[in-house]
């Protein structure tokens, strides 16, 4: 008996026992269709910022990607597929099938990007069914235990720090080309262009794991800001009317179509391809592939759509969306506009995956399989999307109710979308009915989510991860947070802060405060070396020297303070702490009593109490 013949008929076995003792809930939108004959491995390639526009199968007449376009022809393509207005709710929602606001990843940075604890990931539930888990590129869902990708359950996870490659928690210094990474929480360095980097290993991987069925993750960083990419790619754009950021925009998505096209390739070569549900999507609208200037100028393209990344418009959160999967019963080159969102693909890709999927928690996704694979129309299917970026959830803030038909923006604005995809024609006034009933929507599924909302704590003193590094990246606050290494290096947010943290067992605990990553090794008042611009790449400027005096950590009624010798990269405090929660303070103070917040700070429990 093969290994995929072992665990499908565990699999099944599983089921009927889960079935027959009906102890726990079972998804409530999972259809009777009959599973698949062996398990499929499972791809899911989800890019950073290239929106709906950003292919020229979608009638950019800039852009160079054939190999998606060409992936396009022998897909299943969702032409009415959202996911969130920005990176980490788009992230968090495909991981769990719910909505960022309820599990404190309504945000990007602020200690709101951080995946609750106790929520279940699709690489659980597949890791769960059989299946070897891996993950290679951006995770952004938190960047401490028990928060990272290899605790959430990717067997194997290869990526970078915080929401992408030079952000404040990313390895120092990293900038797209030869950089450092974590694998499984251990920095390794890698030769290549970051994009290469992530799909050679997951090729590599795959030649590894081959003989078992394989859920890969390949969440990419590109083509997030910088603008960085191999000359050759931006190149390629030199004589289009773009501005030059654009044409190095457009060159990382040129980059991923090649990458893409190789991983395809060597799938069928394999003879992996046929049963193997591969999916191409994207994190939210375009970041760069549309351009206005003060004058009304237009440089670039998007399909039409009102608004960019960070908009409630379908400009902010309509993506491309293919999936193929010949053993299944997936229509090849096939075209399907019936509202689906990235909350589904959890409850849709276990159950074709033949993975018994129950659910404890409310899920904003459903099993979309018979929209797959029978074309079924959900004419009365609502969802909604929006924008929060603050330290709390507020009703109504940037809101979007979609069906298939309609978006209701902010409760207010109506827009028949298929009649009128840019937006342009409010008729809130003609559909009084349709808006009342999409605003009744909107206030139960608030009120669903309401009490669901809280914080991610940190956690001090648990014995798999000791010592802790803390980065400003993760300051609840309402000040701008210096979220990237050029904010790092220029020195000027003092954000006034704190972080939610929990002691796990009383100890003596030891903090050292930095201004600088601690594996950069510079002083605290040093100016850090500039890193030179080139035509493919932003350049990381030098940094600002500072002068401080003293230094001071905070919990609650525990406070401790120090001198500073800025010849050091760090100040040293320690003291007593007791089990609990807390909010950590953590700063650096001037001759005049300025204050700014130590930009890393890594925390070890030296002893028990």
């Amino acid at each position: 008996m093969t290994y995929r013949t072992f665990t499908q008929l565990l699999s099944f076995v599983c089921l009927i026992l889960t079935l027959s003792c009906g102890q726990k809930k079972k998804s409530d939108s999972a259809p009777e269709i009959e599973g698949p004959k062996e398990k499929p491995n499972v791809i899911i390639v989800f890019a950073d910022d290239q929106g709906y526009g950003d292919l020229a199968s979608h009638g950019n007449p800039y852009i160079k990607t054939p190999n998606l376009d060409a992936f396009a022809k022998e897909s299943l393509e969702l032409t009415n597929f959202h996911v969130g207005t920005t990176c980490a709710p788009s992230r968090a929602g495909l991981m769990t099938g719910r909505n960022g606001n309820r599990n404190n990843a309504w945000h990007t940075i602020a200690g709101c990007s951080i995946l609750l604890e106790d929520e279940k990931t699709m690489a659980e539930v597949f890791k769960e069914g059989g299946y070897n888990t891996a993950m290679f590129g951006k995770w952004h869902l938190g960047d401490n235990y028990p928060f990272r990708p290899h605790d959430r359950g990717f067997e194997h996870a290869l990526y970078n720090g915080g929401g992408g490659v030079q952000q404040t928690p990313d390895y120092w210094n990293n900038t797209y080309f030869d950089d450092t990474y974590f694998r499984n929480g251990e920095p390794v360095k890698l030769e290549g262009y970051c994009t290469d980097v992530w799909f050679n290993e997951a090729i590599k991987h795959i030649q590894r794991t081959e003989d078992e069925p394989f859920f890969l993750y390949l969440p990419l960083n590109a083509a997030h800001s910088p603008f960085n990419v191999p000359e050759s790619y931006a190149k390629m754009y030199e004589n289009e009317p773009l501005a030059d950021y654009q044409k190095r925009f457009y060159g990382m998505i040129s980059n991923i179509d090649e990458n893409f096209g190789k991983l395809v390739r060597f799938l069928k070569d394999r003879k992996l391809f046929d049963n193997t549900i591969v999916i191409y999507t994207t994190d939210n609208g375009t970041a760069a592939g549309i351009k206005t200037d003060k004058d009304g100028n237009v440089t670039g393209y998007n399909a039409g759509l009102k608004g960019t990344k960070g908009s409630h418009y379908d400009g902010g959160h309509k993506v491309p969306f293919f999936i193929s999967w010949p053993d299944g019963d997936i229509k090849k080159g096939s075209v399907n506009n019936e509202l689906v969102a990235n909350v589904d693909l959890l409850p849709t890709l276990a159950h074709l995956s033949g993975i018994p999927f129950e659910v404890d928690k409310p899920l904003d996704g459903a099993n979309v399989a018979p929209v797959l694979l029978e074309g079924k129309k959900e004419d009365d299917r609502m969802l909604v999307i929006d924008t929060q970026r603050g330290q709390w959830p507020i009703k109504g803030k940037n809101s979007c109710v979609m069906t298939t038909e309609w978006r209701l923006i902010d409760g207010t604005e109506l827009y028949n979308i298929i009649e009128d995809p840019g937006q342009k024609n409010d008729i809130a006034e003609e559909h009084p009915e349709v808006v009342k009933k999409m605003k009744a929507y909107y206030d139960q599924w608030w009120s669903s989510i309401e009490p669901e909302m809280r914080y991610a704590e940190i956690p001090l003193g648990d014995p798999k991860a000791n010592p802790v590094t803390i980065t400003v990246h993760d300051m609840h606050t309402d000040d701008n947070i210096p979220w990237n290494q050029v904010q790092i290096r220029q020195g000027e947010f003092a954000p006034d802060g704190y972080y939610s943290i929990k002691v796990v067992e009383d100890g003596l605990y030891q903090f050292k405060l930095y201004r600088y990553a601690p594996e950069s090794d510079l002083a605290l008042n040093a100016a850090a070396d500039r890193i030179s611009e080139s035509y493919s790449m932003d350049e990381l400027p030098a940094g600002r020297s500072l002068n401080f005096e003293s230094a001071a950590v905070q919990l609650g009624d525990f406070e401790v303070k120090a001198d500073v010798n800025m010849e050091a990269p760090f100040v040293l405090l320690e003291g007593k702490l007791e089990k609990g929660s807390y909010r950590l303070q953590s700063n650096f103070f001037t001759e005049e009593g300025a204050k700014m917040p130590a930009y890393y700070i890594e925390i070890n429990k030296k002893s028990t109490l």
